[in-house]
């Protein structure tokens, strides 16, 4: 009986013949079923409920509804959560052949989405292969589709392509190529063997299939100067069985330097001018005239 009925709201009785809502098993003064943000009855009865209160659709899309990324409207009903946004089922899509991704997996490509069957990587992005043709042949590509300064080709015309690869890090070279050793390098792979900085068109030397810089060449392999024991970076003298630079390529008893066209006697292991040579006791000049007679016999 309507005598034993309470309003929801404001749990008052209701006047004979008064008129009342019934929604959801629970009654109400026609007064009290409104809005509990705006206070204003339901359009055509329509609520929406949140946490035991009732709200129109204005408000209810204002305060908990979700705004979908793709067309911008609020969200009723199921919620695609994806990239950190939220999207209605029929709006959550592939950006390039427009399939539904509700049911299928996706991968995020520049901030859209895409599919994540058969895609390959092109210009740094990923894409579906079947969007893509080979640029030699023409056929429909697949995820193992390789590009090459900027097209993509088949692996079957892919292999038939005079591609260089980089013998450092094995991947394809689009621009400068440098030839050494036998191999192809990218220029800033081409680097010493020793200290690893690239060469970057600078001077290398050659050892045992191996590059090396200047300086790393003559520390590993290089002469040292018999009379200040360091490197030899420049010209190499070689007199008595000895290598000399060019600041200490001198007569052992006058110190004059000499150079490739100097004419110099061994004397005890030692260069020695033919000024200073000429100085000798005879005796000693004829003993080394005649050792050296002897070697060249």
């Amino acid at each position: 009986m309507l005598s034993d009925k309470v309003c929801k709201n404001c749990n008052e009785s209701f006047a004979e013949n008064e008129q009342i809502v019934n929604a959801a098993g629970e009654t109400w003064h026609s007064t009290c079923f409104v809005c509990a943000q705006c206070f204003q009855p339901f359009g055509n009865g329509i609520y929406f409920e949140y946490d035991n209160r009732k709200y129109c659709e204005r408000d209810f899309q204002m305060l908990f509804a979700p705004c979908c990324a793709k067309c911008n409207r609020f969200i009723i009903g199921r919620v695609i959560r994806a990239l950190q946004q939220s999207w209605h089922p029929d709006c959550f899509r592939c950006e390039l052949c427009h399939k539904a991704l509700i049911e299928m997996g996706f991968l995020k490509n520049a901030g859209s989405l895409s599919l994540d069957e058969n895609c390959l990587k092109y210009k740094g992005e990923s894409y579906h292969a079947y969007h893509f043709r080979c640029q030699v042949c023409s056929s429909e590509l697949n995820e193992n589709a390789r590009e090459v300064r900027g097209e993509l080709y088949c692996l079957r015309c892919y292999d038939q392509l005079e591609v260089a690869v980089c013998a450092a890090c094995r991947t394809q070279i689009e621009d400068r190529v440098i030839n050494a050793l036998g191999k192809q390098w990218h220029v800033e792979h081409f680097a010493c063997g020793r200290c690893e900085k690239p060469f970057l068109g600078s001077k290398h030397y050659e050892k045992n299939g191996i590059a090396y810089c200047e300086t790393d060449y003559h520390h590993l392999f290089g002469n040292t100067c018999f009379v200040c024991n360091t490197i030899i970076s420049g010209d190499v003298f070689t007199a008595c069985n000895k290598t000399y630079c060019v600041d200490h390529f001198a007569c052992m008893i006058c110190e004059t330097k000499m150079d490739e066209k100097s004419k110099f006697y061994d004397v005890d292991a030692k260069p020695v001018c033919k000024k200073c040579f000429n100085k000798l006791p005879s005796d000693v000049r004829k003993q080394i005239e005649r050792k050296k007679k002897g070697n060249k016999n």
